[in-house]
């Protein structure tokens, strides 16, 4: 195990790895980028090749230090997040890791600290961060992890090196999906799909359960009829329990739509999303116009905006699945 096992971010990894070599790694870090994406992966990356007792200027993954990194419990890396039932990195916490960090190192390398997400730190907790950002303790090392730095003081970006990460290509995804858990491709395709370009939401999806469900999602959606406004409310109704599971029926939605305008365009199946409901995707592009397919493509997009906006799930879905089998 090692950099080499890392999916993606080949050029923050290379301007990190290249600042370890050289000795020259700056003492604080803003990575910022959307949730999932491998932010606190990269971080803890750089802090097992830091302390990893096997290998130099990269790291083992199977080494004490590099045991005690993954488990959370190794004297010089602490990792700062909400504590349990609160919902944000209070003041007390950011002095405790200061305390620590002017501490001596144990392993004689450098004191690291990894805030995640660092936006959740209130007004109080980021002034007092600012104070080491500004006089950091010596072989001191920390990372800032947040989707962006909008809900961050100015003046603690500006003391920060920053980082950007953007969502993978759902090709990596899909290899990294199996390779791991030995998905066959066409799955692994529509579960990268569905992840967004982000590997922590495809390492934690339940595979075989969201593949299950598109099926699901499939016939309902060609069980509806033209102007069948009763058949949108029972399907609306059984979508609409949680705001998580609308919105995945709704990526789907957008997933599916996309492959129907690309069959009925090209009549070929390169790039499609569903690859493995092929059938599927033949028979409803001959039976939906491309006008149809493009208003439904762009409802779909509207709906799942307006679900986001906290909009009643049910009257949204409803509308939606109307909208989405009217002239087909």
């Amino acid at each position: 195990m090692g950099f080499a096992d890392i999916v993606g971010h080949q050029r923050q990894l290379g301007t990190l790895r290249s600042a370890m070599t050289n000795g020259r790694l700056h003492h604080a870090y803003l990575f910022l980028g959307p949730e999932g994406v491998g932010k606190r992966m990269v971080a803890m990356a750089l802090a097992k090749a830091i302390h990893c007792g096997e290998s130099d200027q990269d790291y083992c993954g199977r080494c004490v230090n590099c045991a005690r990194i993954t488990d959370g419990n190794h004297p010089d890396v602490r990792v700062i997040e909400p504590l349990a039932d609160k919902k944000e990195i209070s003041i007390q916490q950011i002095r405790e890791l200061q305390r620590e960090l002017n501490y001596r190192s144990f392993s004689g390398k450098r004191k690291t600290a990894i805030i995640d997400p660092a936006i959740l730190m209130n007004t109080s907790a980021q002034n007092a961060l600012l104070k080491t950002l500004e006089e950091p303790p010596v072989d001191s090392l920390i990372f800032l992890i947040a989707p962006n730095g909008g809900g961050l003081l100015p003046t603690l970006r500006s003391r920060c090196l920053r980082l950007s990460f953007a969502p993978l290509p759902s090709a990596q995804v899909g290899i990294f999906l199996q390779s791991k858990y030995g998905m066959k491709a066409e799955e692994a395709r529509f579960v990268a799909a569905m992840s967004m370009g982000s590997i922590g939401t495809a390492d934690s999806l339940d595979k075989a359960e969201l593949i299950e469900k598109r099926r699901i999602w499939s016939d309902m959606l060609d069980s509806l009829k033209a102007e069948d406004y009763h058949g949108a409310m029972i399907a609306a109704e059984a979508l609409a329990g949680s705001r998580d599971e609308a919105l995945k029926f709704l990526k789907w939605a957008e997933t599916w739509f996309r492959d129907l305008l690309i069959y009925s365009v090209t009549q070929k199946s390169d790039g499609l999303v569903n690859l493995d409901m092929l059938g599927s995707i033949a028979q409803q592009s001959a039976e939906s116009s491309v006008g149809h397919t493009l208003s439904a493509l762009s409802q779909t997009a509207g709906a799942a905006a307006s679900i986001q906006r906290n909009l009643n799930r049910r009257m949204v879905l409803e509308k939606f699945l109307f909208g989405a089998v009217r002239g087909r």
